[in-house]
């Protein structure tokens, strides 16, 4: 199923526990469904949600940086920030579109020029990335009341 939804070969290293606990009693918890890690060490967290949040692209934003608060230690360099996909697979109407499968992610766009900010030479050394926005989470959104049941392609038949 990921590797049909991300367009790449997944091999699952491991799957990580699926709860995260509080450090301080003002923590927000976050339950996550499934968490897997892949050989390149990128973090994918899979969540399944059946009751309609209102809030629930806070929640998506939430579960995604406290993933990445959690797999970082002090004195860490911040090149070693692993990359996260959040996958939702959500039984509520999240948003207004028609389309069952949304991808998302950070892009940078001058504000005058309308360019798409790049990464220097140095930079994509230090990064496995070719742009920005391969270093910051992607998001997909599976809207599961959406499928009309008829699969067009092989992503359609996992759904």
């Amino acid at each position: 199923f990921l590797s049909e939804l991300l367009k790449i070969d997944i091999f699952i290293e491991n799957i990580i526990e699926s709860q995260t606990n509080k450090l301080e009693p003002t923590d927000k918890s976050n339950q996550v469904d499934i968490l897997v890690k892949n050989t390149e060490g990128e973090l994918m967290l899979i969540e399944v949600q059946n009751e309609k949040e209102h809030d629930y692209f806070h929640r998506m934003n939430f579960g995604q940086a406290k993933l990445i608060t959690e797999n970082i230690n002090a004195g860490d360099k911040y090149s070693q920030v692993k990359k996260v996909y959040s996958i939702n697979i959500v039984y509520f109407d999240l948003g207004h579109g028609e389309d069952y499968i949304y991808k998302g992610n950070t892009s940078f766009k001058g504000i005058h020029s309308h360019e798409e900010l790049g990464l220097t030479s140095i930079q994509k050394g230090l990064y496995p990335a070719k742009e920005p926005a391969d270093l910051f989470a992607t998001y997909y959104i599976i809207k599961i009341n959406n499928f009309n049941d008829f699969a067009k392609d092989s992503l359609d038949e996992w759904i």
